[in-house]
């Protein structure tokens, strides 16, 4: 049966595997958007190509599998690039089907180096060259994606798609190798400098979310603390030897603890400014070791004393079999009441600078963190704000906190809660946005309200760009201040229930939607006092 080589490309991803696409539909996706739909493929249509692909971005973090997004050619690409340059930057496996321009049409108002547009952003480009390769093409752009952690740009030529092209074979891909297992005088070494530490902490990242048992056993065998960067946060989560997360985002106790550790091992994490604050929270004499699959990664961001190329899961099994009796390490009845009683931030005392008419945000995020389900899914956004729901609201593992945060962009953070609350469906979607954030991306609270998703969205509204009046104090600010604007009123029209916050009173509102049946979005508008510059903030711009 002779099909179009549009209808083979879906096809050919369906049967590979492809979980959920995203897309804004034009006239040169709609015939392969089309075909993912009509073989399984479920399909979410957003409403601006940023929004589908950062929803595809955090569905994949969140659920391990592959989802795609369809754009139209030229400026459908080109909308979509700051979504494509965070997942690119994630390493996220993730396909963009990118409808492209006949080679002939030169002069087409679409035409753009798209294959170029991909590369810039750190993408990888490839291309559906005819009728005859289509579906090899495919499988390349698939495997690519998935073996080697890429986002992968599959440009679609408009005359290709609609040439006819025979059907083959089902698709199919070899099975993905063993984990890379380290060399034994790696693991030698390894073993050895946790054998020598008194005082060792395991850092890991999101290249060890699959190895969280594997950490926990080798670390309570070495006496190791346990901490994470902002990606990773929850892969520890209930253990009582785990500080939270490492860098700008660490409680006190845990910066001291980090900050007087003998040996830190970094499992599958960059150990970059953010988890290290620029360096500063791990000693001068604390050995380094770091632990990844990729080589180019080691002694990145920072020297590191012991490099181990290989699976962090597999290095960690293999380490504990070298490592020989347990050792205390760190670990003592003392050190674990102090964890126990003073770690979380929640447990750190502070002055609640509420007013008449602005809620803190601590405090607002302490209140929101008791009335929320435990099974939940938070989505942050990027902003000065964003520190206060990372580190306040709990997450049930690591499956429960999705941080698009790669490309620092703002706007990113509602797409972002779409694509996590559909990949944990049996999760309470929660959105931590700032007021500019969300202004920016809120064509994409239709497409939550049209899907019906039980979504809380709170939106720390300070009518500012936070970080900008931190970094230009004491500069003119016309720029970044604005006047207050009415989101509760704005979220209404968008079809959700709008409530807005000035006191820990108003979150009544709250509790009774969580109460009832969810049948509309809830969007709080928390009117927060600004803080002139969160903590985390001050630290990333040396003040």
């Amino acid at each position: 049966m002779t099909h179009t080589v549009a209808q083979l490309v879906g096809r050919t991803l369906a049967e590979l595997g492809v979980a959920q696409a995203f897309g804004v539909v034009g006239s040169g996706n709609f015939a392969v958007t089309n075909a993912l739909r009509e073989h399984g493929v479920p399909f979410v249509a957003a409403r601006h190509e940023c929004g589908a692909a950062t929803m595809a971005d955090a569905f994949g973090r969140m659920s391990d599998r592959v989802a795609v997004v369809t754009t139209h050619q030229g400026c459908g690409l080109t909308n979509a690039l700051t979504g494509i340059t965070e997942a690119a930057k994630s390493r996220t496996p993730m396909l963009v089907l990118a409808a492209d321009t006949p080679g002939s049409a030169v002069g087409s108002n679409f035409r753009i180096d798209q294959d170029a547009a991909a590369a810039a952003v750190g993408a990888v480009p490839e291309r559906v060259h005819s009728p005859r390769t289509a579906a090899a093409d495919t499988l390349r752009a698939y495997r690519t994606a998935v073996q080697e952690r890429r986002t992968v740009v599959l440009n679609l030529p408009l005359d290709v798609q609609a040439a006819p092209a025979e059907s083959g074979q089902p698709a199919r891909i070899a099975p993905a190798p063993p984990p890379v297992r380290p060399g034994e005088e790696s693991v030698a070494e390894l073993a050895a400098a946790i054998r020598a530490a008194a005082r060792p902490v395991f850092v890991a990242g999101r290249g060890a979310r699959h190895a969280g048992p594997e950490l926990r056993a080798l670390a309570e065998a070495a006496g190791a603390l346990l901490a994470t960067s902002a990606v990773a946060n929850g892969l520890f989560e209930g253990d009582p030897w785990s500080l939270g997360i490492s860098g700008g985002f660490a409680s006190p106790l845990a910066a001291e603890l980090v900050g007087d550790a003998d040996l830190v091992v970094s499992w599958g994490c960059a150990l970059n400014m953010w988890t290290t604050r620029h360096g500063k929270l791990i000693g001068p004499s604390a050995t380094v070791a770091q632990v990844d699959l990729d080589t180019a990664a080691l002694g990145a961001h920072r020297p590191v004393d012991i490099g181990v190329f290989g699976d962090v899961g597999r290095t960690a099994r293999d380490v504990l079999a070298a490592l020989g009796s347990p050792r205390a390490g760190y670990r003592h009845d003392g050190l674990r009441t102090r964890i126990a009683t003073e770690v979380r931030w929640r447990d750190v005392p502070y002055r609640d600078e509420s007013t008449v008419d602005r809620i803190d945000p601590r405090t607002l995020s302490i209140r929101l963190d008791e009335l929320l389900p435990d099974q939940r899914v938070v989505s942050v956004d990027s902003g000065n704000f964003m520190g206060y729901p990372s580190v306040y609201l709990d997450v049930p593992d690591e499956y429960g906190f999705c941080f698009t945060q790669a490309f620092q962009s703002i706007g990113l953070g509602l797409a972002t809660a779409v694509g996590a609350a559909l990949a944990r469906p049996e999760r309470l979607p929660v959105a931590a946005l700032g007021d500019g954030g969300f202004l920016m991306s809120v064509a994409e609270l239709e497409t939550v309200a049209r899907l019906g998703l039980p979504m809380v969205v709170v939106v720390y509204n300070d009518a500012a760009y936070g970080a900008e009046v931190h970094h230009f104090r004491g500069e003119d600010l016309d720029t970044v201040v604005f006047p207050d604007t009415d989101i509760a009123a704005i979220a209404t029209g968008f079809g959700c229930t709008g409530v807005t916050v000035r006191s820990v009173d108003d979150l009544a509102p709250v509790a009774g939607w969580l109460d009832g049946p969810r049948l509309r979005p809830l969007v709080v508008d928390a009117k927060i006092t600004s803080d002139g510059g969160s903590w985390w903030l001050a630290e990333a711009f040396g003040h």
